[in-house]
C-alpha cells in the first residue's frame, strides 16, 4: 500500500464511519477499486484508521465526556428514599451504565467468535457487503416511514438492544452507525441524544480490539501476515497518512451526522446504500 491510497482509503473510513452507510463495507469496495496494493495493508491498516475515527469522536466531544467522567463519581442519591438503585444514579451515570450494557452483546461475540465471523465472508467479501448495505438501506428507509413517540432517555434494556444491532453490524456493509441510530429511532429514543450515545458506545469496543492487537501492529508474525493474506507489514508512512486522513475526515463527518439525526433525514442514506449494495452484488458476480 503506497501512501496516496492510504489517504484515499483514510478519507474513506473517516466519512463514512459516522455517516449510516458502513465504513468497513466502503474500506473493502475501495480496496478492491485501488487493486491489489490498497488490499495490501489488511486488517493492521483497518485498525488504525478506526482508532483515528475514535479519537475523532473524543475531539468532537470531549466536553460531553468530560461532563460524563465528573458526573461518574458523584454521589448516589440517599438509598432511604426506597429508591431502586437505578433510580439513584444521577443522569450521568445512568448514561454510562447503558453504554457499559450496550457493549455487553460485542463483548461476547468478539470474544468468543470474531474469528468464526471473519471466515464467514473472507472468500467472497463483496457480496456479503452488498447484501448488508440493502438490509442498511431498509433499516435507514424504516426510520423515515415509522416515527413512533419519542422517549426522554435510552433505558437499560433499549441500550442492550441498541448494543445488539452494533454487534451484528460486525458484518461489512451493515452500517454499525446506521444499525444503531435506527434501532434507536424505531424503539422511539429521542433523536438528539442518540447520535451521541451511538458515536459514544463504539469508543471502548474498538480500543479494545486495537489493544489486543497491538503487539500485531507493531510487529506482525509471518504467521499474522499470512492469515489477513499480507506478504510483508505495512509501511509507516502510509499508516500515518492513513491515520490523520481519517481522523480530519471523520471529524468533519460527525458533526454533520449529529445535525443529520436531529432532522431525521435518512432517506437519503437509504437510497445511497440501496444503490451501492447493488453496485458491490452487480460487481461480485
Amino acid at each position: 500500500m503506497d501512501s496516496i491510497q492510504a489517504f484515499i482509503l483514510g478519507l474513506v473510513q473517516g466519512l463514512t464511519e459516522y455517516l449510516p452507510v458502513s465504513s468497513s463495507g466502503h474500506l473493502e469496495i475501495g480496496k478492491v477499486i485501488l487493486g491489489d496494493g490498497a488490499e495490501a495493508g489488511g486488517l493492521v491498516f483497518d485498525i488504525i484508521v478506526h482508532v483515528a475515527t475514535v479519537l475523532s469522536t473524543l475531539a468532537i466531544f470531549y466536553k460531553e465526556i468530560i461532563a460524563l467522567i465528573k458526573g461518574l463519581f458523584s454521589p448516589l442519591a440517599p438509598a432511604n428514599e426506597g429508591l431502586s438503585f437505578y433510580r439513584r444514579l444521577n443522569d450521568e451515570q445512568r448514561y454510562i451504565l447503558n453504554i457499559g450494557i450496550s457493549m455487553i452483546p460485542i463483548g461476547i461475540v468478539g470474544l468468543c467468535f470474531k474469528d468464526k465471523i471473519e471466515e464467514l465472508y473472507a472468500n467472497n467479501i463483496l457480496t456479503v457487503v452488498g447484501v448488508c448495505l440493502l438490509v442498511t438501506a431498509a433499516l435507514l428507509a424504516m426510520t423515515h416511514f415509522y416515527k413512533p413517540q419519542e422517549k426522554e432517555h435510552i433505558s437499560p434494556l433499549h441500550a442492550f438492544i441498541i448494543g445488539i444491532a452494533q454487534t451484528i453490524a460486525v458484518l461489512p456493509g451493515l452500517s454499525r452507525s446506521g444499525s444503531t441510530i435506527a434501532t434507536g429511532l424505531l424503539l422511539g429514543n429521542k433523536r438528539e441524544t442518540l447520535a451521541q450515545f451511538s458515536f459514544l458506545m463504539v469508543i471502548p469496543p474498538i480500543l479494545g480490539e486495537a489493544l489486543i492487537d497491538f503487539k500485531h501492529i507493531v510487529a506482525p508474525s509471518a504467521e499474522y501476515l499470512a492469515e489477513h493474506g499480507m506478504t510483508e507489514p505495512i509501511g509507516t508512512i502510509p499508516l500515518i497518512v492513513g491515520f490523520i486522513a481519517a481522523f480530519i475526515s471523520g471529524c468533519l463527518a460527525c458533526k454533520w451526522m449529529v445535525a443529520l439525526v436531529k432532522r431525521c433525514k435518512l432517506i437519503y442514506f437509504a437510497i445511497y446504500c440501496a444503490f451501492a449494495g447493488c453496485l458491490s452484488l452487480y460487481f461480485s458476480l
